[in-house]
């Protein structure tokens, strides 16, 4: 028992401060990737690179697109070793609230030369901002009421699941922010879904969905539970979750991290007070 407590004081606080304090991260960390649509060296590559299909390349003699979808993103960084104008951040604010946002859209037209490309149009979805610039809703008085999360395994590999777990760690400690994870949808305030939706899930996710009080919130977590990810729609899953009931925050990533996951739950709670949830 005295060696325990020994050990507790040694080892001191480690809890972070985030989201009050910028939060630390390990420079192995491997977030979104960037591109530098103005000077975009091999599209095609890129596209051909991408195992998921979020970078997708159409041209012609007169014009080109580059669509990438960071909802089918898995942050591999394959992209980046086929095409060195790719760059590997370590940004994970990347929830958001429309799905759209997370597609990025570069229309390209012929030079005065003739010879090459060069950007004409660059749209962000239907957010005006950059995806570095991700929506960020104001959270007001967070730790005013608590906040009650079922979380839903539609068919994930788990490794959304290992993320989840770990925000109860000392280290994110999330129920610092009044935020408890519960058994029943019934005493739920927030769905956390995690994996491609399979066909034998389909039900459950729908009755869990029901089962949640108004005004409930539901969270899109990883490349598959926006997506399908890697697993897509096929015989065996229905693809994203939004395509079974009402997604309002999105939080990409294969697996999203902690923090990342902290990110789209407080901006969830932004939310819950536009529904009128009492705080």
């Amino acid at each position: 028992m005295f060696k325990i407590l020994r050990k507790t004081a040694q080892t001191g606080l480690v809890t972070i401060g985030y989201p009050a304090a910028p939060p630390v991260i390990s420079p192995r960390y491997r977030g979104a990737p960037k591109f530098n649509f103005e000077h975009f060296n091999d599209p095609p590559a890129a596209a051909a690179a991408c195992p998921t299909g979020a970078i997708s390349v159409t041209s012609t003699d007169t014009s080109g697109r580059v669509v990438v979808d960071y909802g089918l993103c898995i942050f591999c960084g394959q992209c980046a070793e086929a095409d060195p104008s790719i760059k590997i951040t370590q940004q994970f604010d990347l929830a958001v609230r429309d799905r759209s946002a997370l597609v990025v859209t570069a229309d390209y037209s012929p030079d005065s030369s003739g010879s090459n490309f060069e950007l004409k149009h660059l749209q962000y979805g239907e957010s005006p901002s950059d995806l570095e610039e991700t929506v960020k809703l104001r959270i007001r008085d967070v730790l005013g009421r608590s906040l009650a999360i079922r979380v839903v395994d539609a068919g994930s590999c788990n490794g959304c699941e290992i993320e989840v777990n770990s925000l109860n760690n000392p280290l994110y400690d999330i129920e610092r922010l009044g935020i408890h994870f519960v058994a029943s949808p019934r005493h739920a305030d927030m769905l956390l879904a995690t994996g491609p939706v399979t066909r034998n899930m389909e039900l459950a996710l729908l009755k869990t969905w029901s089962a949640t009080p108004d005004p409930r919130v539901v969270v899109a977590v990883g490349a598959c539970g926006i997506s399908g990810g890697i697993f897509g729609r096929n015989y065996a899953t229905v693809g994203g979750v939004d395509r079974v009931v009402p997604v309002d925050v999105y939080i990409p990533g294969c697996p999203p991290t902690p923090l990342a996951l902290l990110n789209g739950i407080l901006l969830a709670v932004g939310m819950m007070e536009e529904k009128g949830v009492p705080r």
